[in-house]
């Protein structure tokens, strides 16, 4: 990633001489917004109480099928969407973020986001499992 980061702004670089702090610096710089998206994810998960009822073999088989589909449902996303929808809603980068990530504006993001999660809900909406007790 960083030097995919530095092949894409070479130009910008002004001192040919600082290459190597340059390249250092933007390393640095991605090691730390993988680790702000790690402790936000950990956060996140945390916040969620893990009060889960006992599950029938019923269910745990319909939350396999829907597992099974909701992987399904990402491959078939266009590579744009999966990426962005991967960033923002899993890996827990803002929009800001993930614009900066690729190299679009952040426009661009918020309507792939948009997209994204649009076209999964299409492909997953005849997919939920039924969590009532029969």
């Amino acid at each position: 990633e960083t030097l995919l980061r530095a092949y894409r702004s070479f130009k910008g670089l002004r001192e040919r001489g600082a290459f190597r702090g340059w390249l250092c610096r933007i390393a640095w710089r991605l090691a730390l917004d993988r680790q702000r998206g790690t402790r936000r994810r950990e956060k996140r998960e945390l916040a969620v109480p893990e009060t889960r009822p006992e599950s029938s073999v019923e269910q745990l088989a319909a939350a396999g099928e829907f597992e099974r589909h909701l992987s399904r449902a990402m491959d078939e996303l266009p590579e744009k969407l999966r990426q962005t929808l991967v960033l923002a809603g899993i890996e827990g980068y803002s929009t800001r973020e993930v614009a900066t990530l690729l190299d679009v504006p952040e426009g661009t993001v918020k309507s792939r986001l948009h997209l994204a999660r649009k076209q999964m809900a299409e492909k997953l909406i005849w997919h939920v499992p039924n969590t009532k007790n029969s």
